[in-house]
Order: structure tokens, then C-alpha cells, then sequence
């Protein structure tokens, strides 16, 4: 094995406050700020081992030999490594993730948030916490949010070195759990590179992110207080007005499933009903219903009963990304 050799474990992230819409989409610097929450159990595993002798990169993702984009986006983003330890350095990267891939559970943002961590320790690199967020944001914007554990804010800042995220809260501070109605589990048809691209297409998305700076407030307090109620009001909002950006871009993007719709007019009832549940829906049609911890048990069983669903995964508020000595 080569001598350069590191391995790291990153959780996917559910966004309560939406990134969509770059400034600079080289950079990834976003339009507008983002709160998420790291989600414990779900996870993925990179090891990265660099060698003087390998000639090109290679990229396995769950076994899968990565070739054309996928292995580029990689390299790329090694690039960025070999550059910031003034080596150059070929790699191997052995990736899986125990959740499904590119079907909106943000498995980029844990992929590259895995790949900075274990990329610049078998490098030689020795970074922060924020530098580490600033890195992985270069291979997937929500990936900088991963980096930092629990309840995270993602600070949009100006230049690539302001623009990275921070921990509003540890995981302990509140016992929500993200109860994931998985409807696909294939790769989705926009992904979500390109359609932060398209965003400034459509005619709303000016008026979301002027607005975004009251919702970011809102949450982060809602968060801050544990006041579930407020999170549900503004995290459904929040959620809502991206994916009417998506609907209204050029060409426009429809990730909803019947059964995305069934689930999203069934949760305010459930709600106004007495239990404490709201949703929300990154770039794909699975929804996330995050609710305490006490009313898992009610929200599994009713999802249960709504066709379509292939599988429902729980998640509660997870660590952040980090050396492992597993393989």
C-alpha cells in the first residue's frame, strides 16, 4: 500500500435554510447563506492514497471503476489539493456511501466533504476546521457544510477564503431526526451542478435571495431555541421557494414525484393535527420530514401508509467529517 495513504467518514447534510444559485460557479461561492444538519448514521467512507509512481487518478465509487465525468470532477478536485502541497502527486480514491446516490440526500456534499478530509491528511496537508470547509465547497458547495458537526451554518462570505461553514449548534443540542421518504433511488436527470447554473434563468430567484437574509435569521434563532414550530414555518417556506426556482428556470426542473406532492399536503395536516413534523426537499423527490425525536415512531407509520414510498431512512443530528481508521 502506498506510503501517502488516508481514510475518512463524512455525513450528508439536510439543508432547513436552501443553497441554490452561485455567485461564481468555479469557486462556488453561493448567492445566498444556508443552516443545515448533519445526519448520523448515514455516511461515506473515502480512503485516498497518493503515490509518485501511479501515472493517472483513479476513482471507485461502491465498488464501480469511475470513468468521464465523475472521475474528472475528482481529479479536479485533487488538483486543488496537489496544488496547495506543491506536489503532483497521482491518486487512488476508494468511495462508498451506505445511502443512495444522487437521488437528493446531498451525497456529494458527503463525498467531497470525505475527500477533503482524507485527501489533504494523506497529502501532508495540516488544516482547520475552516480551511477544510473552504476546500470541500471547491468540490460541492453543501460539502463545506459537512465538514463541521451537528446544526451548521454556511457564512457565504465574498473571496474563497470567507466563504465557508461553522457549527450553530452541536449535535446533542436538539434530538431532531430527519425521517427520509426515499421514493428514487436512481441517479437523477438535472443534477444539482447544473442547476445551480440555471437558477439565475428563472424570474424568482432574485426575490428569494433578497428575502433569504429574513429566513436565515428566523431559522438560526429557531434552531438556536429549539422552537419547532418556527423551524417548520420557515423550513417549508425556504423549501418551497427553491423548487419554485427550479420550475421557473430555463429549461425548467421538475424533481417532484406524485408522491413527493401526496407527502408535502399531507404533513400540515398532520401537523395541525398535533404532530410536530415539517418537510422539506433538496434536488430530488425524496422528502425529508424532520421531526423530535418522540415522534418518530408516529411519522414512520404514517408514511407507511402513503404508495410509492420504497423505504423510509432515519437520520439524527450526526458529527462532523473526520479521519477514520476503518476500512
Amino acid at each position: 500500500m502506498p506510503a501517502y495513504t488516508a481514510t475518512a467518514l463524512a455525513h450528508p447534510n439536510i439543508a432547513f435554510i436552501k443553497y441554490w444559485g452561485n455567485r461564481d460557479d468555479v469557486l462556488r461561492l453561493p448567492q445566498n447563506g444556508s443552516i443545515s444538519m448533519n445526519l448520523a448514521g448515514l455516511h461515506t467512507h473515502t480512503r485516498v492514497s497518493f503515490d509518485p509512481g501511479y501515472e493517472v487518478d483513479t476513482f471507485s465509487l461502491n465498488n464501480q471503476a469511475q470513468v468521464g465525468a465523475g472521475l474528472e470532477r475528482v481529479s479536479q478536485f485533487l488538483d486543488i489539493v496537489r496544488t496547495m502541497a506543491g506536489k503532483n502527486w497521482r491518486a487512488q480514491v476508494e468511495s462508498a456511501n451506505n445511502f443512495p446516490t444522487s437521488a437528493g440526500i446531498a451525497s456529494s456534499a458527503a463525498a467531497f466533504a470525505a475527500l477533503a478530509v482524507a485527501a489533504s491528511h494523506a497529502i501532508g496537508l495540516d488544516l482547520t476546521e475552516r480551511q477544510l470547509s473552504t476546500l470541500a465547497r471547491r468540490g460541492s458547495g453543501s460539502a463545506c457544510r459537512s465538514i463541521p458537526s451537528g446544526f451548521v451554518e454556511w457564512l457565504p462570505g465574498d473571496h474563497d477564503s470567507d466563504s465557508y461553514a461553522i457549527t450553530l449548534a452541536p449535535p446533542a443540542h436538539w434530538s431532531l431526526v430527519d425521517c427520509i421518504a426515499i421514493l428514487k433511488e436512481t441517479y437523477k436527470m438535472t443534477g444539482s451542478s447544473e442547476g445551480h447554473r440555471l437558477a439565475g434563468s428563472s424570474p424568482l430567484q432574485q426575490a428569494r435571495i433578497a428575502s433569504s437574509g429574513a429566513r436565515l435569521d428566523r431559522c438560526r434563532q429557531a434552531v438556536l431555541t429549539r422552537d419547532f414550530d418556527a423551524l417548520a414555518s420557515v423550513v417549508e417556506l425556504d423549501s418551497n421557494l427553491m423548487h419554485a426556482v427550479m420550475m421557473t428556470s430555463t429549461p425548467p426542473l421538475f424533481y417532484w414525484e406524485p408522491a413527493s406532492i401526496e407527502i408535502m399536503k399531507a404533513v400540515p395536516e398532520w401537523r395541525r393535527s398535533g404532530l410536530p413534523v415539517c418537510y422539506t426537499l433538496d434536488a430530488g423527490p425524496n422528502v425529508h420530514l424532520l421531526c423530535p425525536e418522540t415522534s418518530v415512531a408516529e411519522v414512520r407509520s404514517r408514511l407507511e401508509g402513503i404508495h410509492g414510498i420504497l423505504q423510509v431512512l432515519t437520520a439524527a443530528a450526526g458529527g462532523g467529517a473526520h479521519i477514520t481508521t476503518e476500512d
